[in-house]
């Protein structure tokens, strides 16, 4: 993550109105809360990487992490492929009541908004360094992550949405099942950019230290415009009765879980990592099962978190009361609270340093320089993302209000 822009388009066409009138648009209530739902989750992962003492990027690659360590950052991977996927069932859904030359310029501007955003914006709230930081020679940090890969997958999806769905669909579905056969040419992970030629970048994470900037491709691309495309050609699932809708996300679903299963076990291909049984303990054997590979996200990857991003979404109109009310309006203003959560982690972040007897000038760097001994247990972890996702739903309720009563061009950027 983790994972966000409000990638929805304004409007969903759906067969069912909003709990609460919405002047912009009829919305698909399901959709709004399994968005919120991720999208809150996501939170979890990022106070982790902030505030967790001795914190890991991934804990589902370290075999020393514990069950409970290694789920609260493996639940999390069922957001950034959500909220690409949702992108392209939004575009795939908006088609319905735009032309083809109409969705294409949404498409374009809003990719390229969402581009500008992570890279003037969001990669600030990362560093708090905007002029540069010590541990890179003083190059400014600009992470592309999951805004540049929902918004570059956007500007694809502005093109080949003039192939029609079920083409999209027939490219996506051969870039998610066949870009593992990269690996052998080009394997994932971090590398020095003057090692590597730029066109790796759409499967590799990349570093590229430009002038007096570091460019840390976080997201490789290939495989999420593939995510995009298998979304936009989606759409017609999400259209129709609600009780058929939700059937076939459970049927889908549940045919992914198994490919995901069945493939895992014969651990031929999908995953550029194999997993390990551990005679000594079954929680070991069943962290390595689960343990696939997020950069870039595999097939397995995909199978696991889609297949169940689908069942979630499928029964997500169960929900009632404050809980529903909560997840839908986090739902309906992801890109603010995506932007404000970084800010509030970081700012939160300095503050627990300095009551731990830290300069706040030692945290105006990625948290990855955060000072040694700094941070708090994973429990004090939880805690502190419940107060984070509280303290933000003023403002999503606020934006989410302000949405439903206008129609003002401008809130589709918001």
């Amino acid at each position: 993550m983790n994972a966000v822009a409000e990638v929805e388009v304004s409007e969903h066409v759906t067969g069912a109105r909003e709990a609460a009138p919405d002047r912009r648009a009829y919305r698909m209530a399901s959709i709004d809360i399994l968005r919120g739902l991720v999208i809150v989750v996501m939170a979890l992962d990022h106070v982790r990487d902030f505030m967790m003492i001795g914190s890991t990027q991934d804990p589902t690659s370290d075999p020393q992490a514990g069950v409970l360590l290694f789920m609260t950052r493996w639940l999390t991977h069922l957001c950034a492929p959500t909220f690409v996927f949702l992108s392209g069932v939004s575009a795939g859904l908006m088609a319905h009541r735009k032309n083809q030359t109409d969705l294409a310029r949404f498409l374009l501007l809003r990719g390229l908004w969402l581009i500008g955003l992570e890279v003037l914006v969001v990669s600030t709230a990362w560093s708090f360094a905007p002029m540069g930081i010590a541990e890179l020679g003083g190059r400014t940090p600009i992470g592309l992550q999951v805004l540049w890969a929902i918004g570059a997958s956007m500007v694809v999806l502005a093109a080949a949405q003039y192939l029609g769905p079920r083409a999209c669909l027939a490219i996506g579905i051969a870039i998610i099942c066949g870009h593992n056969l990269l690996d052998a040419v080009w394997p994932p992970g971090s590398t020095v950019a003057a090692q590597k030629p730029l066109w790796g970048l759409v499967h590799a994470r990349q570093v590229y230290d430009v002038g007096p900037f570091s460019i840390y491709f976080s997201y490789p691309l290939l495989p999420w415009i593939g995510v995009m495309l298998l979304g936009y050609a989606s759409a017609p699932i999400f259209q129709g009765p609600t009780k058929l809708r939700n059937a076939r996300l459970i049927r889908i679903g549940t045919g992914l879980l198994l490919a995901f299963v069945v493939l895992r076990l014969l651990d031929g291909y999908g995953d550029p990592h194999q997993w390990r049984y551990d005679p000594n303990g079954g929680a070991a054997t069943v962290t390595s099962f689960l343990a696939t590979t997020k950069y870039p996200p595999s097939l397995l990857y995909l199978l696991m978190t889609l297949g169940l991003a689908a069942i979630i979404c499928a029964y997500a109109d169960r929900l009632r009361g404050g809980i529903r009310h909560a997840l839908m309006t986090f739902g309906r203003a992801p890109l603010a609270f995506y932007v404000a959560h970084l800010y509030l982690i970081h700012g939160a972040a300095i503050l627990l340093g300095i009551a731990q007897g830290f300069r706040p000038e030692q945290f105006l760097t990625h948290y990855r320089y955060f000072p040694k001994g700094f941070g708090v247990s994973l429990g004090t972890v939880y805690f502190m993302w419940i107060a984070v996702v509280v303290l933000l739903y003023p403002l999503c309720r606020w934006v989410s209000a302000l949405k439903a009563r206008r129609t003002d061009w401008w809130l589709s950027y918001v």
